[in-house]
């Protein structure tokens, strides 16, 4: 396991990124209600995460040679999905000026990713405050579709 990212992004309209650095990061159409219950989108070479919190939240990717055997016990919602990178993917909030985004090294190819969100029920009435936390694991293979492991029920 290797961690690729660790720090905080500013989660404007509830959201950051994960793109393939030459892919399209267009995934607006791809907003529906079932997203929203998942907390993520994913269209090829992008996969949004839904946030808590409209602000700047910490933020952990970390990269595993194999399926890593994760507890969710303490995670309030947890979902698979996929991803597709050339090799080198960026990390960014939503409105992030994406050139001046994180990047960072993954094999070419499909990859499999697993969102992990704990601390959905410390936000703080206003939206402002809270100890939410978001961690994306990724390893090699090809997602299907999403999939929802733990289900966050506000």
């Amino acid at each position: 396991m290797t961690i690729v990212f660790s720090g905080t992004l500013f989660a404007d309209y509830h959201q950051f990124y994960l793109a393939d650095d030459g892919g399209s990061t267009d995934y607006a159409g791809e907003v529906t209600d079932k997203a929203m219950i998942e907390r993520v989108v994913w269209k090829d070479d992008v996969l949004a995460v839904f946030t808590a919190r409209n602000m700047e939240v910490p933020v952990t990717v970390k990269f595993h040679d194999a399926e890593p055997a994760l507890s969710l016990d303490d995670a309030d919602h947890a979902v698979e999905a996929g991803l597709r990178s050339s090799g080198t993917v960026a990390i960014a909030g939503c409105t992030d000026y994406l050139p001046d985004a994180t990047r960072f090294s993954v094999p070419a190819g499909d990859l499999r990713v697993l969102v992990i969100f704990r601390g959905l029920g410390t936000i703080s009435e206003d939206g402002l405050d809270g100890d939410d936390s978001y961690a994306v694991h990724l390893w090699p293979g090809k997602q299907k579709s999403t999939c929802i492991l733990k289900q966050w029920e506000e």
